[in-house]
């Protein structure tokens, strides 16, 4: 250990997952000292372009778009401090059921031994303490996610001995109606989201009374269930910045039109699911690094 410093690896599929997902984790662990380490894995082709212009619409180039979600995530990361961006460059797949899951050079048609392979040779290398990526499902269903939570599995595999934590990131179930009541405060409501919300909310930890609201998607977990509860109250405001610099997705970003202090209310608590520990470090925890210093 005293040959190299601790070590956080986020696994994401897009520009701006880093943000939304895990951006108060990076920010605060990197200001602990902790190296940072971003692997993202597709270019974001599938995003908006400028003006809102979607994919399939004229004027979507997504070779432009690539072009300019790179440049949003290397702003993300200098707000998050993240110490090392890698980029895997698979193009990306679009959401579930659309024609480009399909196009040759998509993450979803990439077989996952040889994203794995790539994302193992990161892992040797950097040796990270914590690996964070989603769950089996990519907790919403995104082909990306998943096919970013399968080769991160594999890669772990691969290099078994070398990682002692595995997290996948999640939510809790009275954090999704938390926000549910938020989206309708700032006049939206949940079939009104796109992907960055509905599919990536972290934290809002806390039951609230709340009035009726239209039955939520069964995404996240029941709060009993979830292992790791990480305070970022303090990086909320990085956070916040973190999205906004993804600024050619703002309209997919609901987040940003409720203002910091909002924000922060309700994303001051990232949550984890542990799903390998070799410290012996005990459930629940508030440190994704528990055991490790």
């Amino acid at each position: 250990m005293a040959d190299r410093p601790l070590t956080l690896m986020a696994v994401h599929a897009h520009p701006d997952d880093e943000a939304t997902g895990t951006g108060g984790v990076l920010a605060r662990y990197a200001a602990e000292g902790i190296r940072t380490v971003l692997v993202t894995c597709t270019d974001g082709r599938c995003g908006d372009a400028p003006g809102g212009v979607k994919p399939g619409e004229p004027g979507h180039d997504p070779e432009a778009v690539a072009a300019m979600r790179r440049q949003e995530l290397e702003a993300s990361c200098e707000v998050l401090k993240v110490t090392h961006l890698e980029l895997l460059e698979y193009a990306d797949s679009g959401m579930m059921g659309w024609a480009s899951n399909e196009e040759p050079g998509s993450f979803w048609r990439t077989p996952v031994a040889e994203g794995a392979a790539r994302l193992a040779e990161l892992i040797r290398h950097y040796r990270p303490d914590v690996v964070v990526t989603y769950d089996e499902n990519g907790f919403y269903g995104h082909p990306d996610h998943i096919q970013a939570h399968r080769i991160t599995m594999a890669a772990l595999e691969l290099t078994d001995e070398l990682t002692p934590k595995v997290y996948w990131t999640t939510a809790p179930r009275s954090g999704m109606r938390r926000f549910a009541e938020a989206m309708r405060e700032f006049g939206a409501d949940w079939e009104d989201a796109g992907p960055a919300e509905t599919g990536e909310i972290a934290g809002a930890g806390g039951a609230a009374e709340a009035p009726e609201l239209p039955e939520l998607p069964e995404i996240g977990l029941p709060d009993e269930e979830i292992t790791t509860w990480v305070d970022t109250t303090a990086f909320c405001g990085r956070k916040f910045d973190a999205l906004a610099a993804h600024a050619s997705q703002g309209e997919n970003i609901f987040f940003l039109k409720m203002g910091k202090e909002r924000f922060t209310e309700l994303m001051g608590v990232e949550t984890f699911v542990r799903v390998k520990d070799s410290t012996g470090a005990a459930v629940p925890e508030n440190d994704l690094f528990a055991g490790l210093r």
